[in-house]
This record gives structure tokens, C-alpha cells and sequence, in this order.
């Protein structure tokens, strides 16, 4: 395999990994049919409402994209930062404009990787060694993660599979 094919190679695979593919739940699966009245719900011993995992999936990616593509990005307070303070989302276009927001970013780092002219490799030059593979795969584990707590989520809640409720 010539070093141009195995670059296109990687690049597909990881956009695939960052998409939902391989052992890990796509966005869509995770958030599609969440009950409305069950977005700000926290059942017992569970510290986080699915509106909290889902902003806290679409800012740290936000934020790793940003830095990524812009050098005079500064990220947020950690953790404060990085996780809403209210259990529900104020409405359901709020719910709607995180989902797209997540959505749309997520599309955008799939779309840097499967670049060419992106260097994979190279550490960014505003950062401390990260390289944007390293930042790639950072969000690809950070949302698995979370979408797995989101499943979760909805089982305890008897909100999963997709359910009209």
C-alpha cells in the first residue's frame, strides 16, 4: 500500500471512529426519540441529567476543535467550563440547538482529519505536544463515553430504545 493510500486509509478510519462507527453507538442512536420531560431528570445516585451530558459532550468537543483550528482559542474554566449548572434545558429549541451544535462540530473535527492538508501528526504549535490525531481520538473516546452513560441513562429511565413517551 503506497504511504498516500494508507494516509487516506487513516484519515477514513478515524472520521469513521469519530462518526459512530466500529464498537461504538453513533450520536443519532443515542439522543434520537429522548423523552422531552425526561431531559432534566436524575434518577437516584445518578449525578447527571441527560441535558448535562449532552452539553458537556458538545462543549469539550467545542473546545477541541477550537483548538485545533484556531490558535487565540482559550478554553473555558475546568470543570466549571464544561458542564451546565441547570439538570433540564430551558426548552426544547435549546435541547434541539445542543444536539445540532454537537452534531454539526462533530462533522466539522471528521472533516479536519479527512483533510489532507491536515497534519495528523505534527504537534500543534499552540499546544503541549497534542497533535490533532491525539485531539481526534480524544473526542472519539470522551463522546463514547458519554453516549454509553447517556444509554444508560435512558435505560434506567425506561426511555430506551426510542420510546413516544
Amino acid at each position: 500500500m503506497s504511504e498516500k493510500m494508507s494516509d487516506r486509509v487513516l484519515r477514513e478510519q478515524i472520521a469513521f471512529l469519530l462518526r459512530g462507527g466500529n464498537a461504538h453507538l453513533d450520536f443519532e442512536s443515542a439522543v434520537a426519540g429522548f423523552p422531552a420531560g425526561l431531559r432534566g431528570r436524575k434518577p437516584p445516585n445518578v449525578e447527571y441529567s441527560a441535558w448535562q451530558l449532552l452539553e458537556h459532550m458538545r462543549l469539550a468537543q467545542w473546545d477541541i476543535l477550537e483548538f485545533c483550528r484556531d490558535p487565540q482559542h482559550v478554553s473555558p474554566e475546568y470543570p466549571s467550563g464544561f458542564w451546565p449548572t441547570a439538570d433540564a434545558p430551558p426548552d426544547d429549541p435549546a435541547w434541539e440547538k445542543s444536539v445540532d451544535g454537537l452534531r454539526a462540530d462533530l462533522e466539522a473535527m471528521a472533516e479536519l482529519v479527512l483533510d489532507p492538508s491536515t497534519d495528523l501528526f505534527t504537534p500543534v504549535p499552540h499546544g503541549e505536544g497534542q497533535s490533532v490525531l491525539h485531539e481526534a481520538l480524544l473526542v472519539a473516546d470522551h463522546n463514547a463515553y458519554h453516549m454509553g452513560q447517556m444509554v444508560f441513562l435512558r435505560r434506567v429511565l425506561n426511555a430506551w430504545p426510542a420510546t413516544d413517551k
